[in-house]
C-alpha cells in the first residue's frame, strides 16, 4: 500500500475517488484502488458520467436494451447512473462494514436542473434513494437556498446526503443548520440517528480560480501576492466553523442521541493553475474528521509526491482570518465570489446533464 497515502489516511483524512466509470468498475479498478490506495469512497457529478457514457462499449448492452424497451431519455440516464453507483457500493461495502458505516459511500447527485426547486429536490433524493437501494449511499444535494430545506427534509426522512457546491463559510453555516433540523425531526420521530450519514462537500480550487482572476486585474504587488491563498484561507476557516458546531449544546445533545457529525469533504482539489503545486489542496488541508476526495490525476499525485507533515488546518486559523482581511483590503468582495461561484457551479453540473442527456438519447437511437 502507498505510504504516503497510508499517512494522509492515518492523519484522519478520508481519500475518496471522484469519479466512476463502468470500465472502472468492470475491469475491478475501483477494488485496486481500494486495496493500494487507501480509497474509501467515491464521489459522482453528472461532469464524470457525461465523461464515463462518452468512452469505450461498456455501456452498450444496457443501452441496447433500454432501446428496445423504449424507455425515454431521462429514465435511460437515471437508470444507466444508478446501476454503475449501486455496482460501486456493493464493491466499497467491505470499508462500509469495517468503518461501521462512516466511510465506504458512494455519491449520486440530483438532476441539477432542480437545484432551485425544492419540493422536485426532495421527490428525486426519495427516487434515487430508493431506486439505489444501498445503505452505503449518499443523495448530493446543492446548497442553494432552495436545496437547504431539502437538506433537511430528507436528514429528517432517514436519507443521508452529501451537501455539495458549498463555497461560502454563511452558506457552510446555514447547511450545518439544516442538517441539524433534520437531524431532530428524525430523532423526534424516532429515527435511529446512528445510521443518518452526511457530508458538506466544500468546494476548493474554484474558489483560488475566481480570486486569482480578481487579484490579476486589480494588479497591484500587494494584490498579486495573495494569489493562490484564498481556497485554502476559506476552508481552514470552513473547518473552524465545524468545530464552532461540535462544541455547540445543540449538537452535543443530537450526539448524545446517537448522532454523528457532518464531516466536511474538501472538493474540487485538482489544481486549475499549473503553476501551483498538483497537490496544494490534498498537503494544505490536512485534519482528522475530514473527506478529501481526489480526481485520480491528483490522487497518482498524492501518491507520488505528496507532503503529510502534520495537521495542517487547524494550527492555521489566524492566518487563514488574516488572508482574508488581506483580500478584502485589496479589493476582493467575497459575497460576490461565491455567488458568482454558486451560479457557475450550478450552471455548469445543468451542462454537463444536458450533455449527458444528449449522450445517451443519441446512443438510444444508434442501438
Amino acid at each position: 500500500m502507498n505510504e504516503i497515502l497510508k499517512s494522509l489516511s492515518d492523519h484522519g483524512v478520508s481519500i475518496w475517488l471522484d469519479d466512476i466509470s463502468r470500465e472502472r468498475l468492470r475491469i475491478g479498478n475501483l477494488e485496486a484502488l481500494i486495496r493500494d490506495k487507501h480509497v474509501v469512497g467515491v464521489t459522482s457529478n453528472p461532469t464524470i458520467f457525461a465523461s464515463a457514457l462518452s468512452k469505450g462499449d461498456a455501456y452498450d448492452t444496457q443501452l441496447h436494451d433500454l432501446a428496445v424497451r423504449g424507455v425515454d431519455v431521462e429514465e435511460a440516464v437515471r437508470a444507466i447512473t444508478t446501476y454503475d453507483i449501486r455496482w460501486a457500493a456493493d464493491v466499497l461495502r467491505p470499508v462500509y462494514d469495517a468503518t461501521d458505516g462512516v466511510d465506504g459511500r458512494v455519491s449520486i447527485e440530483v438532476d441539477p436542473r432542480l437545484a432551485r426547486e425544492t419540493e422536485k429536490t426532495i421527490a428525486e433524493a426519495r427516487a434515487l434513494w430508493w431506486m439505489v437501494d444501498r445503505p452505503n449511499l449518499f443523495i448530493k444535494i446543492p446548497a442553494t437556498v432552495e436545496g437547504l430545506s431539502a437538506i433537511t427534509q430528507a436528514i429528517s426522512e432517514g436519507i443521508s446526503v452529501n451537501v455539495t457546491l458549498i463555497f461560502s463559510l454563511e452558506r457552510y453555516r446555514a447547511v450545518m443548520d439544516a442538517w441539524l433540523t433534520g437531524l431532530e425531526r428524525a430523532r423526534d420521530k424516532g429515527l435511529n440517528l446512528s445510521g443518518i450519514e452526511s457530508v458538506a462537500s466544500f468546494f476548493v480550487s474554484r474558489v483560488d480560480s475566481e480570486i486569482d482572476k480578481r487579484l490579476e486585474k486589480i494588479g497591484t504587488p500587494e494584490a498579486k501576492a495573495l494569489k493562490g491563498k484564498a481556497a485554502i484561507a476559506n476552508a481552514r476557516l470552513a473547518f473552524a466553523a465545524f468545530e464552532d458546531m461540535v462544541n455547540s449544546p445543540r449538537w452535543q445533545a443530537l450526539a448524545e442521541a446517537g448522532a454523528r457529525p457532518q464531516r466536511p469533504l474538501w472538493a474540487s482539489t485538482g489544481t486549475k493553475d499549473p503553476s501551483y503545486p498538483d497537490t496544494l489542496y490534498v498537503d494544505e488541508l490536512v485534519t482528522a474528521g475530514t473527506v478529501n476526495t481526489m480526481p485520480e490525476k491528483t490522487l497518482d499525485a498524492a501518491a507520488d509526491h505528496g507532503r503529510i507533515t502534520g495537521d495542517t488546518v487547524r494550527p492555521f486559523y489566524e492566518d487563514a482570518w488574516n488572508t482574508m482581511s488581506a483580500l478584502k483590503e485589496a479589493g476582493i468582495d467575497y459575497d460576490d465570489v461565491v455567488r458568482v461561484l454558486e451560479e457557475e457551479g450550478v450552471e455548469k453540473f445543468e451542462t454537463s446533464w444536458k450533455e449527458l442527456l444528449a449522450t445517451v438519447s443519441a446512443e438510444l437511437r444508434k442501438a
